[in-house]
């Protein structure tokens, strides 16, 4: 079974426009997350989907320095862009992560990837998001290449185009739908926001790869940054603000399989 791991990224962002690119320990954040990425030992083939927009034309020579297989796409139908990038690649299976989770922990991935390996005779889809435990951030989703198709085929609700993969997990009567929980039987998905929609965000990942990062040990762990947390609590407080923020909110009343305790509303938003 041939498994690709898609990284979807883009300039384009309403919050913080070019966050791909943004500076982490002197390289682009994108090109961070890729060598986290690629840390995991369950990686065999990765490639990054981007849009077909002239603004992204960064994104693709960032790809191209790094060789990185890059593909260009819908800009906002994430799930036409997934699916033309699988068959592209006559993958069997895809993992979608997403460009906005530059602390995301190879282990994690493994971990996920290791329970497909295992089990994905038996399931459609596989993902430690629903209901998410691990700190928001560490997003990993596989899913058979023929119930891709199902979706491209049938979603038509804007959500589900944009997201890619909500058609499968809304419908587990449908789909065999599972769920890889943090080992440590703590849910920090609420509490703990690592991954990066605002310029909060981008302050606290920064200022974590300043703490963390070297050229010598390039590779840290989310029992790392946990520490590095307890220790200096002031950075965990950079964008606590957005902890629990996430889309989910904007559709509250369409989400059949997400609780209401798995999201939360800015004050400006109510």
């Amino acid at each position: 079974m041939k498994t690709v791991i898609i990284v979807q990224a883009r300039t384009g962002s309403s919050r913080l426009p070019g966050k791909v690119l943004l500076p982490l320990a002197g390289k682009p954040l994108l090109q961070r997350q890729l060598e986290r990425i690629m840390a995991a030992a369950t990686v065999t083939r990765l490639v990054v989907a981007t849009t077909t927009e002239a603004e992204d034309e960064p994104v693709r020579a960032l790809c191209q320095k790094l060789h990185v297989p890059c593909y260009n796409g819908h800009p906002t139908d994430l799930l036409d862009r997934h699916y033309r990038v699988a068959l592209a690649e006559q993958a069997d299976a895809v993992v979608k992560i997403p460009s906005d989770c530059p602390l995301i922990d190879p282990d994690v991935i493994d971990r996920v990837l290791r329970k497909w390996d295992g089990d994905h005779g038996e399931i459609d889809y596989l993902s430690n998001l629903h209901p998410a435990t691990y700190p928001d951030g560490n997003d990993v989703e596989v899913l058979h290449v023929s119930i891709l198709e199902t979706a491209w085929q049938e979603a038509t609700r804007q959500f589900e185009r944009e997201h890619t993969t909500p058609f499968i997990w809304e419908r587990p009567e449908r789909f065999t739908v599972r769920n890889v929980p943090w080992e440590t039987g703590r849910d920090f998905s609420m509490t703990h926001r690592w991954t990066i929609d605002y310029p909060e965000d981008y302050q606290f990942i920064s200022r974590v790869y300043d703490e963390l990062w070297s050229a010598e040990t390039p590779m840290f762990h989310l029992s790392d940054i946990l520490n590095l947390l307890e220790m200096k609590p002031e950075i965990m407080r950079l964008n606590a603000r957005y902890a629990g923020i996430n889309w989910y909110r904007h559709h509250r009343g369409e989400l059949r399989t997400v609780s209401p305790g798995e999201t939360r509303v800015l004050p400006e938003e109510q």
